[in-house]
C-alpha cells in the first residue's frame, strides 16, 4: 500500500470520527436536553410610559373586547409593572410615599378580593393629597400604617410573595408614570430582596398605632 493511499485512509477515518462525535453530541442533546439556567429574575423599566389600555390585565378571560380608544395589547413599562403586582399569590407588602394612580389601586384591590394578604406603609402627610387612594384602600379592609415622623417616609418599593422586589424612583402617581423620568427595578435576587423585607418589617413595627399609643402614655407617666 502506497503512502498516498495510507494518507487518504487516515484522512477519511478522521472525517468519519469527527462526524460521529458531532452526531453523538446532537443525539445526546435531543435525548437529554439541558435546562438553561437564567438565574434570578432581573428587569428594569423606564418611565414616562406610553399610554395604553390595561383592561386585559384585570379581565384576561373576558370574551368581550375593550371598547376604549387607547391602544390594546401593547406591552409598556406600566403594563409590565401592573403584571408583576397582579402576579402576587401569597402576599404583597407595599411601602410607597404617594399613591394616587387608579390602575395601581385597582390592582391592589383586586388582590384583596382574591384573598391575598396586603400590608401598606405610606407617609402620613401624603395620605391627604388630592386623589390619594389610601382612603379607598382602607375602606376596603386593607391594613395601612402611616409614618408620621418628623421626616418623610420616602420609600417606593413593594415585595411580592416575599421573594420579588419592585423598587425605584417611581411614586404610584399618574404624573410619575406618564410625565416624569423614572425607573423601576424588578428582581428576585435574594441578596437584594431580603434587606427590603427587613426594612419593611422594621417600619411596620415602628409605625404600629398601638405601640405609638403605649409609648405616648409611657412618656406622660415618666
Amino acid at each position: 500500500m502506497s503512502v498516498v493511499q495510507i494518507v487518504k485512509i487516515v484522512g477519511l477515518g478522521a472525517v468519519a470520527l469527527t462526524l460521529s462525535v458531532e452526531w453523538l453530541g446532537w443525539l445526546f442533546c435531543r435525548l437529554w436536553p439541558r435546562k438553561i439556567t437564567r438565574g434570578p429574575l432581573k428587569e428594569v423599566f423606564f418611565f414616562p410610559t406610553e399610554v395604553a389600555c390595561t383592561e386585559r390585565l384585570f379581565t384576561p378571560d373576558s370574551p368581550f373586547p375593550c371598547p376604549c380608544p387607547l391602544p390594546h395589547n401593547v406591552n409598556t413599562s406600566f403594563t409590565r409593572l401592573l403584571g408583576h403586582i397582579l402576579s402576587a399569590s401569597s402576599s404583597l407588602d407595599l411601602c410607597v410615599f404617594a399613591f394616587t394612580n387608579l390602575d395601581l389601586s385597582r390592582a391592589v384591590l383586586a388582590l384583596h378580593t382574591r384573598g391575598i394578604p396586603i400590608r401598606i406603609l405610606t407617609d402620613m402627610d401624603y395620605t391627604l393629597i388630592t386623589g390619594s387612594q389610601i382612603g379607598a384602600i382602607r375602606r376596603a379592609g386593607i391594613c395601612v400604617r402611616c409614618d408620621s415622623g418628623a421626616v418623610h417616609m420616602h420609600h417606593k418599593f413593594a415585595v411580592v410573595d416575599g421573594r420579588r422586589l419592585i423598587t425605584g424612583s417611581l411614586n404610584w402617581t399618574l404624573t410619575a408614570i406618564q410625565s416624569n423620568k423614572e425607573n423601576i427595578l424588578v428582581t428576585e435576587e435574594p441578596d437584594l430582596v431580603l434587606p427590603f423585607i427587613t426594612e419593611f418589617q422594621r417600619l411596620w413595627v415602628v409605625n404600629d398605632p398601638a405601640r405609638r399609643h403605649l409609648l405616648s402614655i409611657a412618656s406622660l407617666v415618666l
